[in-house]
């Protein structure tokens, strides 16, 4: 094999020669000296320099590798050097017939000092985040950051360029200085709040569809935001025809919530100082003629609010509800995030998800169902990691950040805002809800979200879509929201598993391994 791809190599070069020969023999005959006379210049343009996207750590999301583009004059020793550093004969072909000056496609510089070599940044191998990052098409941003930046990216003018001097043909006159400027990395490049390592891991999880967003605590910055399952920017039309949607970012789309939700109820609770609240769990009670079953249906026994949250225990909390004033509820639920678009960049924003009118509310088996999670409402895992980041950080929620700011010499960030913060819960109150996530993996026995290395707090959902498959089962999306360590909470973590079954069989064991992970980076 290896001796037949020499001998088509020895053929294209002898091809090549010869008609490189042949158009430097032309080149000498009388009527192209005339015309020599009246000279001009001809411009090769390779390309602009787009800026580039960085991690919090400034480690390029793209822009990783260089393309080269050598700059050749169809001569026969330029040729020669040329079909050494690529495989493809047909530009070269036609550059020889053109007789002129041409750029071709290198995967490394020639050796030869007659080739000018330019230089250009482009995203190369995977490419973390594609839907943070978003794709191009014919040099513009299409999604994401690389559309809603797409004026800073690549706001250049100095295009990489060779410039020949030329006869009236066209043709480069040997001996002439030639100009070579390679293309001014001068755009402000984007910083982001992500880092590249955690997004990795988040990426390396085995989800069929779903999503994790990971953020810090104290400052709000997404830290990653990984969507399942994921694309490949070079393969639109693959993604555009997957029936599982891989170009639909998970994390800003609103799902059924669950349990999760009942830290809501929990808040709300408190404002009204109804926290000595007991009942008898059998496995189901009834509301209004309405008829709600635990998850357990043998029920739990006498539970209080702390035991209802390590059971997660449907059953206390429909019974809670009856308690528990509407307006409160609600206000509650809106203080945490609920019910409001979160904004990355013009065109990373999450869906408001929904929740239960005042109207709605005044029914109590819909105001049932809100207090443990299901009905009308619905959220985003990106909307849930905020209120966790909210109760971790003592009711001071921020605000989700993904820009940090710019970077024009890729060491110092310029132009970084401040977090910004909403006063979600009185501090007491979060410690009472810090408390409850803690319970709630902690102190139950066959919680599969402990993880080995750091103390985490943690709450799962099993959430009810109302979608059944064949043989009559419920669809149900598996849920885990949580935070570690908990003496020094830094990491908020969201898990989403579409139509993943038990939040405790599905999410929770990703939770724990992805909490192990991150500790592991020793950030």
């Amino acid at each position: 094999m290896r001796k037949r791809l020499l001998i088509v190599r020895t053929a294209c070069l002898t091809v090549c020669l010869m008609l490189a020969l042949s158009i430097i023999l032309q080149m000498q005959s009388a009527d192209l000296t005339e015309t020599a006379i009246r000279q001009s210049q001809t411009v090769l343009t390779a390309g602009q320099a787009s800026g580039t996207i960085y991690d919090r750590h400034l480690q390029k999301l793209n822009n990783q590798g260089t393309a080269l583009y050598a700059a050749v004059t169809p001569t026969p020793e330029c040729i020669a050097a040329l079909l050494q550093q690529t495989a493809q004969v047909s530009p070269l072909l036609a550059g020889i017939r053109s007789g002129k000056p041409f750029l071709c496609r290198v995967d490394a510089a020639p050796d030869s000092e007659d080739i000018p070599v330019l230089a250009l940044p482009e995203r190369s191998g995977t490419m973390l985040a594609p839907h943070v990052l978003g794709y191009t098409q014919a040099g513009r941003g299409v999604t994401g950051l690389e559309l809603d930046y797409d004026r800073i990216l690549r706001g250049s003018k100095d295009p990489a360029s060779v410039t020949y001097t030329v006869d009236a043909r066209g043709h480069a006159l040997l001996g002439e200085p030639v100009t070579v400027r390679q293309a001014q990395g001068c755009n402000p490049s984007l910083v982001t709040t992500l880092d590249a390592d955690i997004q990795k891991l988040c990426e390396g999880l085995d989800i069929p569809k779903g999503a994790v967003v990971v953020m810090d605590v104290e400052s709000g910055d997404v830290l990653a935001m990984a969507s399942f399952p994921s694309y490949d920017p070079e393969a639109l039309v693959q993604a555009l025809d997957d029936p599982d949607s891989p170009l639909i970012d998970r994390c800003l789309c609103a799902y059924s919530v669950g349990s999760i939700f009942k830290l809501v109820t929990c808040a709300a609770a408190y404002k009204e100082g109804i926290l000595g609240f007991e009942t008898e769990c059998t496995g189901r009670t009834e509301i209004s003629g309405q008829t709600f079953r635990c998850h357990d249906w043998r029920g739990h026994g006498t539970v209080d609010m702390r035991q209802a949250m390590v059971y997660s225990c449907n059953t206390y909390f429909v019974e809670l509800s009856e308690l528990l004033d509407p307006e409160i509820m609600l206000t509650t639920a809106q203080d945490l995030g609920f019910g409001t678009q979160i904004a990355l960049s013009g065109s990373i924003v999450s869906a408001s998800g929904t929740l239960p009118t005042r109207k709605d509310l005044q029914l109590p088996a819909e105001m049932a169902n809100f207090c443990f999670g299901q009905g009308l409402l619905t959220a985003t895992p990106l909307q849930v990691t905020q209120m966790t980041c909210g109760i971790a950080n003592n009711g001071r929620m921020p605000l989700a950040r993904l820009v940090r700011g710019f970077t024009t010499d890729g060491k110092t960030v310029l132009d970084e805002k401040p977090p910004m913060y909403a006063y979600a819960l009185r501090r007491q109150a979060a410690y009472y809800l810090q408390g409850m996530m803690i319970s709630a993996i902690n102190e139950n026995e066959n919680s599969n979200a402990v993880p080995q290395t750091v103390i985490a707090a943690a709450k799962t959902s099993t959430a009810q879509t109302g979608r059944f498959d064949a043989d009559g089962q419920e669809y149900c999306h598996a849920w885990i929201t949580g935070y570690f360590p908990i003496e020094d909470p830094k990491y908020a973590v969201t898990v989403l598993v579409e139509d993943g079954g038990y939040g405790n069989e599905t999410a929770a064991p990703l939770f724990r391994a992805l909490a192990d992970e991150i500790t592991a980076l020793k950030r």
